[in-house]
């Protein structure tokens, strides 16, 4: 029996407008929920689009309704996710993934022989605000350990005023993502700045496809250097070998969980370390990616913190440490949707 694929648009409303150097989401973030059925079993997947890469939900329909999935034995990963582009292909990969879970009765964690016990406390995203706004997402973050604040807009001394800021209030870890906003001159002057204010690294602060800007960069700042934009597939960490601390694995940008293992191992063998990153997506996506998160040494699976309804329970949280389903496939459940 063939393997069955439908794909439905999802709306999350956002808590706070979403903020970064490069645009702003108001009130909603979109992304869709993948369904594959085999017999009587259901895998659910997601991907969340990113027009930095061309990507979008018409992009992946488009794909799919030229390209079905060719195949009725879900196990046969290789054949069905081949040459798919990454969004497409990362809603596939997951949804099989919790198939073949399911198929089987054993959580994802442990299908890839990994222990639930050491996933790791994520990072709070804090996107670009005024001060009052930022103070305010500040306060609602509470005792959350660790917080991701968003730069990369506005002066100099603007940027420095938030991070000042939020530190004279904010004991936690802080990590910084400025999204390709800065230019290597200016990341160095930036970042000299922040240093005293204890930060834990800073991610992607000059545009993609400069590897020696970042070596630069790297070079001359206290605060280690990753990268986001710069390191969307396997491929692309051999040449940041040398210019980088580390590199931010997104499941959406390498195509799903085999794609995020290919990096993870790839990062290793270079020396880098890894951050497993998120979009603002839903349950499920975030939920796949927490499962791989004892595999990495930070974890920014914080989707279902920013969107005010979620209409998929899988992965909680303890204090910002992630809790893995232990039922099986990814170990996400439908919610009843607010009325």
């Amino acid at each position: 029996m063939a393997l069955k694929l439908s794909i439905e648009p999802l709306s999350l409303p956002l808590v706070h407008p979403f903020k970064i150097a490069r645009g702003e989401r108001e009130l909603t973030t979109e992304t869709a929920i993948f369904r594959v059925r085999s017999g009587d079993l259901e895998g659910l997947g997601e991907t969340a689009p990113i027009e930095r890469y061309n990507e979008s939900l018409e992009t992946v329909r488009s794909w799919y309704a030229q390209h079905p999935p060719a195949g009725d034995d879900p196990y046969r990963l290789e054949e069905l996710l081949h040459e798919i582009p990454p969004a497409a292909r990362c809603g596939l990969d997951v949804a099989l993934h919790d198939l073949i879970g399911k198929d089987l009765g054993r959580p994802l964690y442990r299908l890839l022989g990994l222990d639930p016990a050491r996933s790791l406390t994520t990072s709070f995203t804090i996107g670009i605000s005024d001060i009052p706004t930022t103070l305010q997402k500040v306060a609602e973050v509470g005792d959350h350990p660790i917080l991701k604040v968003k730069l990369g807009l506005g002066t100099h001394a603007e940027q420095i005023e938030t991070i000042e800021t939020i530190r004279s209030k904010y004991p936690g870890a802080i990590r910084l993502d400025a999204n390709e906003g800065w230019s290597a001159e200016e990341a160095v002057r930036i970042l000299g700045e922040l240093a005293r204010f204890d930060i834990e690294f800073c991610e992607q602060p000059i545009a993609a496809g400069h590897p020696e800007q970042l070596r630069y960069v790297r070079e001359r700042s206290r605060i280690p250097i990753v990268t986001d934009e710069d390191s969307c597939v396997a491929s692309d960490l051999p040449r940041l070998f040398g210019c980088v601390d580390g590199v931010n694995v997104k499941l959406v940008k390498c195509g799903g969980i085999r794609g995020a293992l290919e990096m993870i191992h790839t990062a290793r063998a270079l020396g880098m370390k890894i951050m497993l990153g998120c979009m603002v997506e839903s349950g499920v996506l975030t939920t796949a990616a927490a499962h791989l998160t004892p595999l990495v040494d930070w974890a920014d699976i914080d989707g279902p913190f920013l969107t005010a309804h979620d209409p998929f329970t899988g992965v909680t949280y303890e204090n910002g440490k992630l809790r893995l389903p232990d039922t099986p496939g990814l170990g996400v459940h439908e919610v009843a949707p607010v009325a």
